[in-house]
């Protein structure tokens, strides 16, 4: 008897709580942030957007070429005929939730004119300029490089989106013109603390492209390891790499520039000397490494030893006939000198020059190793401390900044003094916490300090290697790499509107086989 008025009486309550529940509950049901349908990332510099829409028959689309072509081309071509429809969940039917009133029509085909010649290699100074109209039927791709076809094709891609039936995609009408604020939008990934698998770079050179980055800085080698094999020094590799299975050969290397050249990324190997360099040691190159005052322990390559001049001459001339880019990264950074100070003949080689200190002898070595990028016809890349000491950098040197996060004015001194520079400071990715911190990185832009100086390059996120391996590199890059990839090539940056639009990345990304972490929190990818 009780038990059924409890039953009774819990029943009216719970019906009186479900009819009378606040409007506010609601608040926080679904996801955090609502992704955008069809918005570009990064963001063009100008875009005009219809309402009217375009569907698709995936079957009867097609690219048409109405000028230049190329192998390049037709390459880029198949990659996004694969990736325009992806993921659709049952039969095309042409079952849109829009209104027909909106849709003007079937996109049949995007005319593709590239108004010069395909260049062979990206470069610092390439032209990244795209238009795009999209119309009744058609629409136009128009640029002047290879490289703005790329960029253009990217955008194309991500104008197109899965309507939330599952089965119809759609674009809008709209007209873009765009091209990157900055020329050099990099991403840097350490191979040295873990060996990373080719796929694994390969997959990060793909998720580049998608925020149209245009740098695959390779630090390559470390104190750690020397995974990459040198024909001429084949030691190097095969004592200072963790295992033969973890080292990068010369055909590993070609395939990472090939696939990246196919994208419009440039790849920038980094040796980094002379500190950094423990596992070079490994190698067998006589009186390479500085030796302490403790004979098991040895310092950065020894300055006083002339022969080791010789060897990084003709290491660096095997690295760069292989690497392509004009550009090598020496690092510079981090120098520990007190083997320096302990080792007697070093003391007594600075005794007889007249070097007064270990900055005057790093200042020599420096002099030593540019005379051998300027011999290659290399332009070197140096991190900020050559610069901070007074190293007398090469005239072309481009100093790269990387410390007091988000202090911009070093970058000014720089730039003052005549030389480029690249910034990183604040896009360090390594550093992670709980929650969404992609904004962290989107917030850190340098372009009020640096202004249109020509003589800023750009900037670089960094992936250091400690922590990370091939199996969370991609998660943990983006879509936090993504943020700097706006901030470096649009010229209007806002944070409110990002996050809509870096929600829907983060679902186009995951579609395209790019496992991308959350990055609003509770979220949902309906396709």
């Amino acid at each position: 008897m009780h038990y059924n008025n409890l039953i009774t009486n819990s029943f009216v309550v719970c019906s009186i709580l479900l009819f009378s529940i606040p409007q506010s509950f609601n608040q926080n049901v679904g996801p955090t942030v609502k992704m955008t349908n069809g918005q570009v990332w990064p963001k063009p510099v100008l875009q005009h957007i219809y309402d009217e829409y375009l569907t698709f028959e995936p079957e009867n689309f097609h690219f048409n070429i109405t000028g230049y072509s190329c192998d390049d081309l037709q390459d880029a071509f198949k990659r996004y005929n694969s990736m325009l429809f992806l993921k659709a969940t049952k039969k095309f039917n042409q079952n849109t939730s829009l209104s027909t009133d909106l849709i003007i029509g079937k996109m049949e085909v995007l005319n593709v004119q590239m108004t010069n010649p395909c260049e062979n290699y990206p470069s610092l100074n390439m032209d990244e300029k795209y238009e795009i109209k999209i119309n009744n039927s058609s629409g136009l791709l128009l640029a002047s490089s290879i490289w703005g076809i790329l960029r253009g094709l990217e955008t194309f891609s991500q104008l197109i989106y899965l309507e939330t039936d599952g089965s119809t995609f759609v674009i809008r009408r709209t007209s873009i013109v765009d091209y990157p604020k900055f020329r050099h939008r990099g991403f840097l990934l350490d191979t040295s603390r873990h060996y990373f698998p080719i796929e694994s770079i390969t997959k990060t050179l793909d998720a580049m492209s998608y925020s149209k980055m245009n740098v695959f800085h390779w630090h390559i080698v470390d104190d750690q390891s020397f995974p990459y094999q040198s024909s001429a020094f084949p030691n190097l590799s095969e004592r200072g790499a963790f295992g033969k299975s973890a080292i990068y050969t010369k055909d590993d290397v070609k395939r990472v520039i090939e696939h990246a050249k196919l994208r419009g990324i440039r790849v920038i190997p980094e040796f980094d000397t002379p500190g950094h360099s423990l596992s070079w040691g490994l190698g067998g190159i006589p009186g390479l490494l500085t030796e302490c005052s403790d004979p098991n322990e040895f310092g950065p390559i020894d300055p006083t030893v002339e022969e080791n001049y010789n060897f990084i001459r003709t290491l660096f001339s095997e690295i760069s006939e292989l690497f392509q880019d004009n550009y090598l990264h020496l690092g510079g950074d981090e120098v520990d000198n007190s083997c320096w100070f302990t080792n007697k003949k070093v003391q007594n080689f600075m005794h007889r020059n007249n070097i007064k200190n270990v900055v005057e002898l790093k200042d020599y070595y420096f002099a030593n190793i540019f005379n051998i990028t300027r011999s290659l016809k290399t332009v070197p890349i140096v991190w900020e401390e050559i610069f901070d000491d007074n190293i007398h950098l090469d005239p072309n040197a481009v100093v790269h900044v990387w410390k007091n996060y988000y202090d911009y004015s070093i970058l000014s001194k720089i730039m003052e003094s005549g030389h480029p520079a690249l910034f990183s400071s604040c896009w360090y990715l390594n550093y992670i916490k709980y929650g969404a911190d992609w904004s962290n990185f989107y917030r850190c832009d340098p372009t009020s300090e640096v202004g249109d100086n020509s003589l800023f390059l750009g900037g670089e996120a960094c992936m250091w290697g400690e922590f990370v391996d091939e199996t969370n590199l991609l998660p943990r890059t983006w879509p936090r790499t993504s943020a700097v990839a706006e901030v470096l090539w649009s010229y209007t940056l806002n944070e409110t509107d990002a996050k809509y639009r870096i929600e829907e990345h983060v679902c186009r990304m995951r579609r395209r086989g790019i496992p991308a972490q959350p990055a609003n929190g509770p979220s949902y990818c309906h396709y």
